[in-house]
């Protein structure tokens, strides 16, 4: 598995394609950035930063072709310029290299990922979930039910709804020996418990089959997909960017919201206190991020969500309890990755699980405890005004 730029042939490329000449190289910097499409940060001796992206090759020389979507909207806003709005939202793309898997992006250098500044300020303030909510409200209500933008995305994509869903459901039920060689010791204990709740699995299967598409959704729409102004105190509306929209498709916006509700429940089970002398319950309640700090955020998401689009209450009255159960399915997606990536699967895992597992099984118990009850009975006077 290979890349075909680097630090040294990035700047041919460059030239190849009219961005740089050759005499500027020696004025010009390259930097790798952490990620697993290797990006380059490129800075330009006139002041200007790229961002080049790029996917593995295979020995066969043939890459996934994630960009193709991150293209596709730009193509898709570029035709629409009722959604002008929208594309003020997400990053310009410069340059798409499909033959090689090549995407080159204007790099946002006064913006800042939005993990990273939650991880290290450990502030939670309500005008950045203000902001996101009101991005991807936006987003879903003005693609919402729209035959032109749906046929779009049919004719360029064979999957209209997220098929890591289905996928993730085949992964846990058709486990077989191999999985022995693929999953550490602490992995297999995640496929034993998962196993033996029936409920689970239920849950998942029913959440998947009435998935119902509507809409443009982001489908990847993690707090590290997400960056936030470096000003943003003093900042005006585009404090807040949405970028990688590598796994954009035609979707469910309960998925979106689901997940993104999720990220900030894993700040709380992040920072969970593990012991061998405290129950699961205990760490929960004994977390360095508690859940109660976070819920000011959710119940500003939730509400600044359902005031830009109230429709969806009348389209899908199920909404939020839909968006509590995809927030669990996102908790299983990220226990499998886990797995995958970090070979491990201890208590805050064990917890992730329990805590998915209420989301799923439980969703109409489990809102006061997302959302806070403000925001629940905010929910009711919305649906009580459609």
């Amino acid at each position: 598995m290979t890349f075909l730029l680097n630090s040294h042939n990035v700047f041919d490329y460059l030239v190849d394609r009219g961005f740089c000449t050759h005499s500027e190289q020696a004025l010009s910097k390259v930097e790798p950035i952490a990620a697993k499409n290797f990006n380059l940060l490129v800075s330009l001796s006139n002041g200007r930063k790229l961002l080049v992206k790029q996917e593995r090759h295979n020995q066969e020389g043939k890459a996934a072709a994630e960009f193709l979507n991150e293209w596709r909207i730009q193509e898709f806003l570029q035709q629409l310029s009722e959604l002008g709005q929208i594309q003020s939202w997400i990053p310009v793309v410069l340059h798409f290299d499909a033959e090689h898997s090549i995407i080159i992006f204007s790099y946002l250098d006064e913006y800042r990922d939005l993990a990273d500044f939650y991880g290290k300020e450990n502030v939670f303030p309500t005008k950045v979930t203000h902001a996101i909510a009101t991005i991807l409200a936006t987003v879903h209500r003005d693609t919402f039910n729209r035959q032109n933008y749906q046929d779009f995305f049919s004719s360029k994509s064979e999957h209209t709804t997220p098929d890591h869903m289905p996928n993730l459901i085949r992964s846990l039920e058709r486990i077989g020996p191999e999985i022995f060689g693929q999953v550490p010791t602490d992995g297999l204990k995640f496929f034993a418990l998962y196993q033996r709740y029936d409920s689970l699995g239920q849950a998942i299967r029913e959440l998947t089959d009435t998935c119902k598409p509507c809409c443009l959704t982001h489908n990847d729409l993690k707090l590290n997909n997400i960056l936030l102004h470096k000003d943003w105190e003093q900042a005006g509306d585009s404090i807040v960017r949405l970028i990688d929209w590598e796994r954009s498709t035609w979707g469910d916006p309960a998925f979106d919201f689901g997940t993104l509700i999720a990220s900030y429940l894993q700040l709380w089970l992040g920072s969970l206190v593990m012991s061998q002398s405290l129950t699961i319950e205990e760490s929960l309640r004994l977390a360095a991020i508690p859940l109660e700090q976070l819920q000011p955020s959710i119940a500003a998401l939730t509400s600044t969500y359902l005031d830009t689009f109230p429709e969806i209450l009348e389209h899908r009255p199920d909404f939020l309890r839909r968006v509590v159960q995809f927030a669990g399915f996102a908790l299983i997606q990220q226990i499998q990755a886990m797995i995958q990536y970090q070979k491990s699967f201890g208590n805050t895992g064990i917890a992730m699980l329990q805590v998915a597992k209420t989301l799923l099984c439980r969703p109409e118990q489990s809102m006061p405890t997302i959302f806070g009850a403000a925001a629940v009975q905010l929910t009711q006077l919305h649906a009580a005004a459609v």
